[in-house]
This record gives C-alpha cells, sequence and structure tokens, in this order.
C-alpha cells in the first residue's frame, strides 16, 4: 500500500513504517498476576497484553485485566530494545461494560469488552502510543498492524505484523467490531493495539481470535466515551476517568514533540513521514500542538454542549458518529470528514475559537493563559486564510473578551486568577447569564427537562408475538427531529432491561448536563401502559431508572385504539354509569360532587368557563382539543381529579365523552390500577388518552385491594397543584421516586407512581406517515 505516495518514496516509507513499528512494541505492555514469589518472565503468570495510552495508564481487555485478584495486576513493559524489562503494579479503575454487566465465565466478556489500568507507582520513561481521533468506523477496507505478547519457545515474546480487514460485526450500532484476518493470532495478544499504517494512529484494541479462521476481532477505542460520565458538574480534571486520560495523553505528545533535548523519534514525526494529513488541512504537529492546548482548557461541560457546539458550525456536514464526541479531541475528530477541502481549516479553526471561550465545568489559574496559548495557534494557522477571515477572528476575539469582562464585572469568580467563560457567536442560546455556573444549574435553576433535549424509547408491540417487542432509541430536541442511535426487533419484553442499557446510556449522554439529568420519554402501546420502565434498573446493580432521572411515557396508538375504549361501562351495569354526573349537564353543573365541580371553583368546574369543555369542540376535532388542554395546563394550575376511588371506594373510569366535559385544567388520577376495577386497566387509561388527556397520574397496586388510599389522594391532589403549572410535574414525580428510595415516609403515598406526560406539539417518530402494503 502506498497511500498516493510516488515510488521514488518508497524506501522513506519503508523506513517511517520501521520507525512506526518501532513505537509501537516500545508501548505495547503484558499483563500479568501479581503473585509472589514467581518470576515475570515466566508464562504461568502471564494475562494478556495491553499498552499505555498515556503515562502511566494501560488500557488492554476487560478479560485480560480481571484475570487478576481483586483488580490487582503487574504490568511489564521495556523502555527500549535491550534495555530489559521493568514491572510496575497497576490496579483495574474501569471495565467496558462494567464488572456488575460482565459474563459469567472468564474470558467472555460481552463487547467492548475494554479496561483501562492505572498504575500505582510512577513510571516516567515509557512509550505512549498516538490514539485516533477519529472513531475506528471511519476505517474502511485495507490492512493494519497489530502487535502483542504471547508465549513462544517457552518464553513470552512480543510479535507484531499485519491483519486485513474484513468488514465489522454490529451494523450501525456504536459497539460496532473490527473483523481481521489473514493471519494468525495466538494466545496472549488479546489487548494489543490495531493501527492504521497510513495514518499511524491506534484505532482498536485486539478483543478476541477466530476459533474456525485466521484472524480475529477488534473493538474501536472510541468506546472509551461510553465510559460512566460523572453525574454533577465535575470540580477538577481527575473527577472525569475519561477527560483525565485523554487530556494526559494530549499533552504528552505535544510535550514530547516540543522537548529541546530528547533525541527520540516521536508518534508525529513518524506520522510526518508517513504524509499523514488530519482532516485534510493539518499537519501532524499542527494537530497534536492544538491537540495540547486544548488539553490544557477545562473539559466539555457535557456531551450536550459539545453536541451544541458542533450543531453551530455551519458548514459540519453529514451526522455525529457514534458514541458521541466527550472531549474536545473527539469533537475535532468529529470534523475531518465532514469539511470540504477549501474550508477545512476554517472548520478547525471556527471550532477551536468555541473552545476557547465555552462554559466550564471548573475554572483553575492556569485557564486564562490556556485560552491565550489556544488563539496564538488559531491566529498562526489563520495566516494561510484570507485578511477579512482574519480580521474577522479578531472582532470575534474581542467580542468574546468584551462578554465575559461583562460577567465577571456582574459575578465574582470562584477561583482567584480564573475567568470566566461565556459562549461565543455562533452558540445557541448557551450562553451564561451573570451569576450563573454550574453548580447554580445543578441546584434546579434554568429550564425543566421537558424544554431541553430528551432521550425517547419506542417500543412496539408485535401482535403476532405479544411477548416481544421491535425499539427503537433516540434523542429528540424541542422543536427539532429526533435522531435515532438505535433500533432492533423482537426483543423479548422480559430481555428489555439488559438489551437497552447500552443504547439508552449513549442517549443520555448526548442530552445530559451536570447535576440535571435529561427526561427519558417512553413511547408504549397503550396496552404497555403499565410497564414499569422507572423501576428497571440498568446495570442490575445500579439504582431504578426512575430515582436517576425523570421518566415519563407517552402513548404510541393513540390513533389506533380499539372503539371499546370509547364504550360507557359494559361491564359495570347501568346503575354505575347513572352515578355519573357530567359538570357541562345544566341539571349536574350545580352539585359539588360532580366532578370538576366543588366550593372554590363554581358551577363550571375547575378553572370555571376558562378551562373549556367538550361542548367547544366536535369529535372531529379531538387534536385540537388536545393541544387546548395541554396549552392550558402549562399556563395555570392544575387540579387531579381522582377518576376510579371515592373515600376507598372503586367507581369506574367515566367514558370518553365525560372526560371531554372536564375543565381544560384537570389531570386525571387513577388510584385503583392494577386492582379489581369495573373496566380493565389497558382500557381505563385508553379512556383517558382518547379524552385528549397528556397528562395522567396514577399508581400501580400491586395486588393491593384493600390498601388505604386516603394518603395517595391528598398526596396528589397537593404535588399536582402545588407548581404554578404541570411543566414541572416530571421533575417533581422524579423527585418522589427519589425520596421514596431514600425512605422519607412523608412520600410512602407515591410508592408505585407513573406519569404520562404526552405533548401533542412533539409527535413521535413516523407519526402521521402513510403506510401502504409492501
Amino acid at each position: 500500500m502506498t497511500g498516493g505516495h510516488a515510488p521514488g518514496a518508497s524506501n522513506a516509507l519503508d523506513a517511517a513504517r520501521r520507525a512506526l513499528r518501532g513505537l509501537v512494541v516500545a508501548a505495547t505492555v503484558r499483563i500479568h498476576r501479581p503473585v509472589v514469589g514467581y518470576a515475570l518472565d515466566e508464562p504461568g503468570t502471564f494475562l494478556g497484553s495491553g499498552f499505555f495510552v498515556a503515562p502511566n495508564w494501560v488500557l488492554t481487555c476487560a478479560h485480560v485485566a480481571c484475570g487478576g485478584e481483586g483488580g490487582k495486576v503487574a504490568v511489564v513493559y521495556e523502555t527500549a530494545p535491550g534495555r530489559g524489562a521493568s514491572t510496575a503494579p497497576g490496579r483495574v479503575v474501569a471495565t467496558l461494560p462494567e464488572r456488575g454487566e460482565r459474563a459469567a465465565s472468564a474470558g467472555n466478556w460481552p463487547a467492548p469488552d475494554l479496561a483501562l489500568v492505572q498504575l500505582t507507582e510512577p513510571v516516567d520513561d515509557h512509550e505512549c502510543v498516538y490514539v485516533s481521533e477519529r472513531p475506528a468506523a471511519y476505517y474502511g477496507e485495507g490492512r493494519v498492524l497489530y502487535a502483542g505478547w504471547t508465549e513462544s519457545e517457552g518464553r513470552l515474546q512480543v510479535l507484531d505484523g499485519t491483519l486485513t480487514v474484513q468488514g465489522t460485526i454490529g451494523g450501525w450500532s456504536s459497539d460496532v467490531q473490527m473483523r481481521l484476518g489473514d493471519n494468525d493470532l495466538p494466545y496472549g495478544v488479546s489487548g494489543g493495539p490495531v493501527i492504521d499504517p497510513v495514518r499511524g494512529e491506534v484505532i482498536g484494541v485486539l478483543k478476541a481470535r477466530s476459533d474456525h479462521r485466521p484472524g480475529g476481532t477488534s473493538t474501536g477505542i472510541e468506546q472509551l466515551r461510553t465510559l460512566r460520565v460523572p453525574a454533577e458538574a465535575v470540580p477538577a480534571e481527575h473527577s472525569d476517568l475519561y477527560q483525565a486520560v485523554f487530556h494526559a495523553h494530549d499533552r504528552y505528545h505535544r510535550d514530547r514533540q516540543r522537548h529541546p533535548a530528547s533525541r527520540r523519534q516521536t508518534w508525529t514525526d513518524v506520522q510526518g513521514r508517513l504524509g499523514a494529513r488530519p482532516g485534510r488541512t493539518l499537519s501532524p504537529d499542527e494537530r497534536i500542538q492544538l491537540l495540547g492546548r486544548l488539553a490544557e482548557l477545562p473539559p466539555p461541560e457535557s456531551t450536550r454542549g459539545l453536541l451544541d457546539i458542533l450543531d453551530s458550525l455551519s458548514d459540519l456536514q453529514g451526522p455525529v458518529p457514534l458514541p458521541a464526541p466527550r472531549g474536545w479531541r473527539d469533537g475535532l475528530g468529529a470534523l475531518y470528514e465532514s469539511a470540504s477541502d477549501d474550508g477545512a481549516l476554517e472548520l478547525v479553526l471556527d471550532y477551536a475559537m468555541r473552545a476557547m471561550s465555552a462554559p466550564r465545568p471548573f475554572v483553575v489559574p492556569s485557564t486564562p493563559d490556556a485560552e491565550k496559548a489556544l488563539w496564538v495557534w488559531v491566529w498562526q494557522a489563520a495566516q494561510r486564510l484570507s485578511a477579512r477571515y482574519r480580521s474577522g477572528l479578531a472582532e470575534q476575539r474581542i467580542a468574546r473578551l468584551r462578554r465575559r469582562d461583562g460577567v465577571e464585572r456582574d459575578a465574582p469568580d470562584t477561583v482567584s486568577g480564573g475567568a470566566r467563560a461565556v459562549d461565543g457567536p455562533g452558540g445557541r442560546g448557551r450562553g451564561r447569564r451573570p451569576g450563573q455556573d454550574a453548580r447554580a444549574r445543578a441546584r434546579g435553576r434554568g429550564p425543566n427537562s421537558a424544554a431541553r433535549p430528551s432521550a425517547l424509547l419506542e417500543l412496539v408491540r408485535r401482535g403476532w408475538e405479544p411477548d416481544r417487542c421491535d425499539w427503537s432509541v433516540c434523542v429528540t430536541v424541542p422543536g427539532g427531529e429526533a435522531v435515532r442511535l438505535h433500533e432492533a426487533e423482537r426483543t423479548p419484553l422480559a430481555e428489555l432491561p439488559g438489551r437497552l442499557a447500552g443504547p439508552l446510556a449513549e442517549a443520555f449522554r448526548h442530552c445530559d448536563e451536570p447535576g440535571r439529568p435529561a427526561l427519558l420519554q417512553v413511547a408504549l402501546p397503550s396496552a404497555l401502559l403499565g410497564l414499569e420502565v422507572d423501576a428497571w434498573q440498568l446495570p442490575p446493580d445500579d439504582a431504578p431508572l426512575g430515582t436517576l432521572r425523570p421518566v415519563v411515557v407517552r402513548c404510541a396508538d393513540r390513533d389506533r385504539l380499539p372503539d371499546g375504549a370509547f364504550g360507557a361501562y359494559a361491564a359495570a351495569g347501568g346503575d354505575a354509569a347513572a352515578d355519573w354526573q357530567d359538570p357541562q349537564d345544566p341539571q349536574d353543573a350545580g352539585n359539588p360532587e360532580a366532578p370538576g365541580n366543588d366550593d372554590e371553583h363554581g358551577e363550571h368546574g375547575a378553572y370555571g368557563d376558562e378551562g373549556g369543555g367538550y361542548d367547544d369542540y366536535g369529535d372531529e376535532d379531538v387534536d385540537a382539543e388536545r393541544r387546548a388542554r395541554w396549552r392550558w395546563l402549562h399556563a395555570h394550575r392544575a387540579r387531579a381529579e381522582v377518576l376510579d376511588c371515592d373515600e376507598g371506594l372503586r367507581k369506574p373510569v367515566p367514558t370518553v365523552e365525560q372526560l371531554r366535559a372536564l375543565s381544560h385544567g384537570t389531570v386525571p388520577v387513577l388510584c385503583r390500577y392494577g386492582d379489581l376495577r369495573y373496566e380493565d386497566d389497558a382500557e381505563a387509561l385508553a379512556r383517558i388518552v382518547l379524552g385528549g388527556y397528556g397528562v395522567a397520574l396514577w399508581r400501580r397496586r400491586r395486588g393491593r385491594s384493600d390498601a388505604v388510599c386516603g394518603e395517595f389522594h391528598r398526596g396528589t391532589i397537593d404535588e399536582i397543584a402545588e407548581p404554578p403549572t404541570v411543566r414541572h410535574l416530571p421533575e417533581a414525580v422524579h423527585d418522589l421516586r427519589v425520596r421514596l428510595r431514600e425512605g422519607r415516609t412523608e412520600s410512602f403515598w407515591a410508592d408505585g407512581v407513573a406519569l404520562l406526560y404526552d405533548d401533542p406539539h412533539q409527535p413521535l417518530p413516523g407519526t402521521g406517515d402513510l403506510l401502504e402494503a409492501p
């Protein structure tokens, strides 16, 4: 493979490849059990391979690293050929998937099968690989290099070679693996690096060897982006493992490149000799200088914040790759495949300007110097561009400084010598208000969860396989289209939590902000509206999902509900139907016992004639009524209406027509969901949905037919009526679930509570599409 080089350059290219091989082998280590009394050059304690990804950090496979005892391993490395092996103790800091999700048998970890090992004693003289900032999914067909350790002739030896890329496993999912072939992979090389020989970058980790053909599989190194994200705003770089490792990686290679006394060849030198051109516009030296400066900054506030920066770049083309970018280097890598040749440098510089003034999770005394160093790099790189563009950059920087100075005058800095960062031009509403920082937002200031990006899980029940469903996971932005991240078919209902753990975690990273977990909307067919998604534990040893973030349900088949849901009381009998009083009927309007009427609100029900009623709409305009109810509830205080229980006695849920007659300020409540009732639970919820209600609340009784329900009635009335609008109900229910898990007795009435929160102004993906037979 010449990679586009002229034949006359083949000797220089071969020398560059030999130099690349030397760097790879120098950074590749072997992992042993930390057994006292055994020589570490004996195969008996050997577990597998790994490589230094940053100073004192080793990346390997989870099934390799966890072969030791108590998460402890010994890392054996060589600083240079002929210098002999050295050993350092290490501990397993993180695995993917996490240990609670691993397979029972050793060596059979599910994908991505990665582990980070931190040395517990400092080592300052070892080589680190250069990790690509591009996802491995961008790597097409061709050949890759690999390295690892294995047993040969009774002793451990380092091994390297080439493999052919033969495709992928996993399709479009974010945990895709690369299929490799045309060479044998002996035991022990698992955990070793996979290298792009054209660009001189590590793109993956050897995961497994094939039993029935030469080769095996590798995991893309970008899977490390799925490491657990801290729930709160991080106070320092080391509080986020991912950022700590890759900031150290980028600073290491920047410092190695500019070290004045070193004669050792660097990865950047070799990449230049290979002819690499990152993003079609930067030289390897320009790239590592940029990455090093970005790594001096505090990391992005969140993945959502980084995605907003990328979205604000008008020249960025195509979807952002999965897993979503998490650090500044990931955002830079996302630009490489998007810009045209004549606009690539401008795209990189625009991105750097936004990173320079982005909101910070924390500020340290060196942050202003880091921002200034980044500006110096931007200005030097811009000398290749027009004078008009350079002038625009200078004006943009002045505007950013003025904005920051204004914020600093209004609110004193929290760190001596630090600077408050603000959004720059082109950002999308992420600028800070004076005095507002990440901790203030973590205390609940800012918009409610429904007004921010949210995760959407949609389940479609298979009619001919009622115990299975198809599903998709999307990210929704208010006023924008839903972006689908994952989908699958024929998943057994009982296996949904396990199958959805990874896809939902990826969606949450797209949406969460420090201290403000995003809303999860679960779109369910009416027959499954009672599915206890809020009780799922992802992973199994984690807290219930509903205690970690707001979880609401939506009805996915509103327009396909059976006609039976419109019925009055098919199972209740005439007497029960006769007991119902319609507040819109003149004979019942003055009766304080009629639903929607009380002494406080008068004869027109809750909020009087402002609430509207069934007479305001015809049957053909139910959607308009739904939107009107939704708008009313989000502009006025709501009122809970318990529909199926009266002082502990069961009563039938009203008909659709009677429900539509209630005022627009009504939030239906079901007390006896799961209890013996006149109609089944699915029909009761279907009536509420067809009655035009987008907000409703119920509790799952779980067989407690004789439970006292007075506290539930009082609790729902207070919780629903307390906020100025129902806009904050998702957070209120989330808070109830948190207090319930903490054992707060005043919240015990909310055990099993569920919230329907179905915005008619945000239709589900595919709603209204015309279908035709295949």
